[in-house]
């Protein structure tokens, strides 16, 4: 099929024009078993934004569109890009294993999603461990990411900040800026298991932008549990924390897990209002509210929906930021099976502390 049929096809398909037969929806109804248990999946699209409302989309874990399902990655970023102005959507953010086995191949499969927002709307990239190493098995910090998307691309951008200081020619810790409903934004990009340099850099950007509210995105951070990941209190009971990869153990243990970035960076700072992260598996949501030491909430946040057929079935999440500059309205969507997703889990609200300046 030629890149310009598949654009169509799947332009189609998220306006509800046709339905291909890999993408059927489900019931509209609670699910009882297998992986939509639990689910209340409801067909259409979330409600449009309340006037004053701007959107942030989030994408998380990708891994498996990479490898095996691209057009369902397309199909997320095309419909992303169609909705820019029904949506007032301001960014897309993405939590990282943007690939499964970091292979050209998989690279190219993913550059070929994104792309689809060059023009239409900024996006922010993080990495996670599949990412990084020899066939994503995150041994070092070898990575095919700024083969494809190269600093050069995206250093002109009128969001663009800057990245890692010792890494002047990589993007994978980065620092963005946007303006919405009338409020400053600073986003923090960082590595899986940022390194303590890294977090050292970061520190650096949060308090230059101290008068912006800031948001996190790094791949692991809250555990399903609703709890951060901490290595020193729960060890492998939590998986998958960074500190359990090869990367730390080739590196006399330089990674940071959730716990850690919590002390180290986010509660530092009166200015941070929401940390994201993907990557944990289990029913891959989780959320906890955490004062910092001047009494201020940060909502923390982990979304991932890689364990649904078809390595996600195309579900996003969007994130309405209300007028009143404190609440979110929180919809997950899939534009492959036209269906929102209305279980307490996956449409909620949170309320965001402003930033004490």
């Amino acid at each position: 099929m030629s890149t310009l049929n598949r654009r169509q096809m799947l332009q189609a398909s998220a306006a509800g024009l046709l339905a291909p037969a890999l993408w059927q929806p489900r019931p509209a109804q609670a699910q009882d078993a297998g992986p939509y248990q639990g689910a209340k999946l409801v067909a259409g699209e979330p409600p449009l934004p309340k006037p004053g409302s701007f959107t942030v989309a989030v994408l998380p874990d990708t891994q498996k569109y990479s490898d095996r399902f691209p057009e369902y990655f397309e199909a997320q970023t095309i419909w992303l890009a169609e909705q820019r102005q029904r949506r007032n959507i301001a960014c897309v953010l993405h939590l990282g294993d943007i690939t499964d086995h970091n292979l050209p191949r998989e690279w190219e499969n993913a550059q070929a999603a994104l792309t689809q927002l060059d023009g239409q709307l900024p996006y922010f990239l993080t990495l996670g461990n599949h990412d990084y190493g020899e066939n994503g098995r995150c041994q070092d910090r070898t990575t095919h990411f700024n083969e494809y998307f190269p600093l050069a691309k995206y250093r002109e951008l009128p969001t663009f900040g800057g990245v890692f200081s010792d890494e002047p020619d990589r993007l994978e810790n980065s620092y963005h800026l946007f303006s919405a409903g009338d409020r400053d934004f600073v986003v923090i990009s960082l590595e899986f298991g940022p390194r303590k340099e890294v977090v050292q850099w970061a520190n650096t950007i949060a308090a230059k932008h101290k008068d912006r509210a800031a948001i996190l995105i790094t791949h692991a951070y809250m555990y399903y549990d609703d709890r951060r990941y901490n290595w020193k209190k729960y060890g492998p009971e939590q998986k998958w924390n960074p500190h359990n990869y090869p990367v730390a153990k080739a590196t006399s243990d330089n990674v940071n897990d959730g716990e850690e970035l919590w002390q180290n960076l986010v509660s530092k700072h009166e200015n941070f209002v929401l940390t994201l992260n993907g990557h944990v598996l289990d029913d891959g949501l989780a959320r906890l509210t955490s004062a910092t030491p001047g009494g201020r909430d940060v909502e923390q946040v982990l979304v991932n929906y890689q364990m649904k057929p078809n390595g996600g079935d195309g579900w996003l999440r969007l994130l309405e930021f209300r007028p009143d500059g404190r609440t979110v309205q929180v919809y997950d969507y899939s534009p492959t099976l036209r269906q929102r997703n209305e279980a307490p889990s996956n449409q909620f609200t949170m309320k965001l502390s402003p930033p004490k300046v």
